[in-house]
């Protein structure tokens, strides 16, 4: 009865999926259609005193929610910014009501209260008087005819029913749905499951089970969906057979069940989750998506549906939208959003959730993140020839240049830089040093990711921007890097006069770890990387002659090649450095292998190397499938355009929410994933989650972690985390 059915949406969603399947194989291109896009809108409130039938919508988009007889409704909710649920005063006369139900019929609500079933639709002509002063439940058939029951006893009522049918019950009804196939309704009980026949009024026994709790009749299949304590099981009324329990869900603990067009909907204790035609499991859980925990009632909207939760009432959209729009989406957001001096900046929330009340936050890795950002402008740019995006490089490319200029060591990148006078309200303040300059403040320390960042995107500006300015400042930029740690006998000098901690790539330092510390191999892997990209734009021998020195004589051609399955935990014999560096497989080294990687494979010296580095490439790309990556995914598709799993880049494209506030996430307690054993790369579960249950990272972080603690007080910026990979795939053309 909770339906206003939406044909065309189900199968618009079926016939993406298909689409997706047909036309991205393991390599290959997608051609971009559109797709079903989820966001969440909440109206927070702490409700008592909820059921099956305490959420009701109409056909023109009006949400009731039923509290201790009151009604309310949704008031202020946007996207990110919660709203509440308010009293709904729209009809003065419902305030006089003793409303202890409230439903969905033929797309209009519809009440239940002490004396009646009534609505405010159809001129207000249903009203149908009952005699069971009690009754909280009731569900409508095929001609305003309605089932009602007090949870002991049960009342057909109708506009033809001249004499009024009591029935007691057995036990104490928990629910009742009309089965439009049969003409019959069911009536639930915490133990059987009764039919009720209008036409002899009947009451007969079908089936029992335990710790039943909610019932759906599921039209596609002809069949009955009985959700209990622990699990849900389907029984099928032509041939009077049932499922075993179902268990390997999300929850068990189900509260609601609800069918809509081929898709099964559950309110759980822990959540919402759905079970789509293809037997794909949707998982709704917490403030990404819920306002509360416990999923008492759903209802559906043309295109939305509704969850009502213990804290309130959360409306789940579905917007059909390309990637391009995304994309679009995710341009204009991070320009609005998350761009701090030209950096690429996370957003520190004053209050959680709330956008508005963010400041940019500087970040140790700020040359990394922006260098990330910059670089899918630059892709986007060769692609579009898009002058928003052109004035987007130059701006963040300043500000990569200023984190040269604004420190006194000539050559040295600083972190960050943040006008003076706050650094104790910055990040690692420690860390910071005064410039020369008495407006700005510096972050020291800088790191090898970050070095490999910045030799990343100029490399990219350089080879792919045809703007003077542009090509020429990148160049510029990575000479005076790459001069600097060669005068420096590979090392990144800091203020002090000493190396900083990461960056350091002298053989020394490098060849002193044990093979199978990651550390050894990924250093040489990004220096080569670094040089190449250096000498293909400055020309400047002394460039290539150390690359071959350090490969020839150093073995840093031996290290980049050693196969992945090498890398592993230090022995006991080794210093307790290398013990540190090697507990567990390090997601951030992923991330400066793959950006290297562009460098190493693109400006390789040679086609014999290429050839060698290709190997370590796909030897590293097979070791990090599982993730569905796409960046990595894409970045492998220089290498083998053939095979570089695609369809999962477009999954995780696609799936990725619209939200990137930092919310709390859990999925550890969940059913339906299989855990796997502690291991050393820390895959904790079999089949990676999609992006939109887990919480928010960028691509330095495991993608197997099943739970979070945001609290909402940060939202990270699309700029590195989706927009890089998608525009990097456009250029490729393996995105059209």
């Amino acid at each position: 009865m909770k339906k206003i059915f939406h044909v065309f949406l189900l199968l618009f969603i079926v016939l993406a999926n298909s689409t997706l399947k047909a036309q991205s194989g393991s390599g290959g291109s997608y051609q971009d259609t559109a797709f079903v896009q989820e966001y969440s809108v909440i109206n927070s409130r702490g409700l008592s005193d909820l059921s099956i039938q305490s959420l009701a919508s109409n056909r023109a988009g009006n949400v009731q929610v039923l509290e201790n007889m009151k009604l309310l409704r949704p008031e202020g909710g946007q996207f990110q910014v919660w709203g509440t649920l308010a009293p709904d005063r729209s009809y003065l006369p419902m305030a006089d009501k003793k409303v202890k139900a409230i439903d969905s019929y033929q797309g209009e609500m519809i009440y239940l209260d002490d004396q009646s079933v009534f609505s405010n639709a159809w001129a207000g002509s249903l009203f149908l008087k009952h005699e069971l002063p009690a009754a909280h439940r009731f569900e409508g058939g095929r001609q305003f005819d309605f089932l009602i029951s007090d949870g002991k006893r049960l009342q057909y009522v109708g506009p033809s029913i001249e004499k009024p049918l009591i029935l007691s019950v057995p036990q104490e009804v928990l629910d009742i749905r009309y089965d439009s196939t049969q003409d019959k309704f069911w009536v639930l009980s915490e133990e059987k499951v009764y039919q009720f026949d209008p036409g002899s009024r009947e009451l007969q026994e079908e089936l029992s089970a335990r710790g039943l709790s909610s019932l759906a009749y599921f039209l596609p299949q002809n069949q009955l969906v009985l959700g209990s304590d622990s699990g849900y099981f389907i029984y099928d009324i032509q041939s009077k057979t049932q499922s075993p329990l179902l268990t390997k869900i999300p929850w068990a603990d189900i509260l609601v069940v609800e069918s809509w067009e081929d898709e099964l909907w559950f309110g759980t204790g822990k959540g919402a989750f759905a079970i789509l035609p293809d037997g794909e499991i949707k998982y709704y859980y917490l403030e990404r998506w819920l306002p509360g925990e416990e999923v008492y009632d759903i209802a559906f909207g043309l295109e939305e549906i509704y969850l009502l939760t213990n804290e309130g009432l959360a409306t789940i959209h579905r917007k059909e939208m390309t990637l391009g729009e995304k994309a679009e989406y995710f341009d204009e957001y991070t320009r609005k959003n998350h761009l701090r001096n030209g950096f690429n900046a996370r957003l520190e929330l004053t209050e959680p959730g709330n956008i508005a009340t963010g400041r940019l936050e500087d970040s140790d890795n700020d040359g990394l993140w922006t260098s990330m950002y910059l670089a899918a402008q630059g892709f986007n740019y060769a692609v579009t020839q898009d002058p928003g995006a052109l004035s987007q490089i130059r701006q963040s490319l300043l500000a990569m240049e200023r984190l040269f200029t604004i420190n006194p060591v000539p050559g040295f990148p600083s972190r960050s830089f943040e006008r003076t006078g706050y650094i104790e309200k910055l990040a690692d303040p420690e860390r910071w040093q005064h410039s020369p300059d008495p407006e700005w403040d510096w972050k020291s320390t800088t790191s090898s990711d970050e070095a490999i960042g910045h030799m990343f995107v100029y490399g990219v500006l350089a080879e792919l921007v045809e703007d003077e300015w542009v090509k020429s400042k990148s160049i510029e930029l990575m000479d005076t890097l790459m001069s600097h740690i060669l005068e420096h006998d590979m090392y990144l000098y800091d203020f002090d006069g000493r190396p900083t901690q990461w960056g350091k790539w002298n053989p020394e330092y490098v060849n002193n770890f044990p093979i199978q510390v990651g550390d050894r191999k990924l250093n040489s892997s990004n220096i080569i990387s670094m040089l190449q990209t250096a000498y293909h734009f400055t020309g400047k021998e002394k460039y290539k002659e150390k690359a071959f020195e350090l490969m020839e004589n150093e073995g840093y051609l031996e290290n980049l090649m050693r196969p992945m399955k090498i890398i592993g935990e230090a022995g006991a014999e080794s210093d307790s450095y290398s013990q540190m560096l090697s507990e567990a497989w390090n997601h951030s080294d992923d991330e400066m292998y793959f950006l290297g990687y562009w460098g190493l494979y693109r400006y390789t010296f040679d086609a014999g190397l290429q050839a060698k580095f290709k190997q370590a490439i796909l030897d590293h790309w097979e070791v990090e499938r599982p993730e569905k990556d796409p960046l990595w995914n894409i970045i492998t598709a220089i290498v083998q355009p053939e095979e570089f799993d695609l369809e999962e880049s477009i999954w995780f494209l696609q799936k990725h929410p619209l939200d990137l506030i930092n919310w709390d996430v859990k999925n550890s307690h969940r059913k339906d994933i299989q855990n796997l054993e502690a291991n050393f790369r820390r895959q904790s579960i079999s089949e990676v989650l999609p992006p939109s249950e887990t919480k928010i990272a960028r691509h330095n972080a495991n993608r197997f972690n099943l739970d979070g603690n945001g609290g909402g007080k940060s939202s990270f910026s699309p700029g590195d985390i989706w927009l890089l990979p998608y525009w990097m795939g456009r250029y490729l053309g393996v995105i059209h």
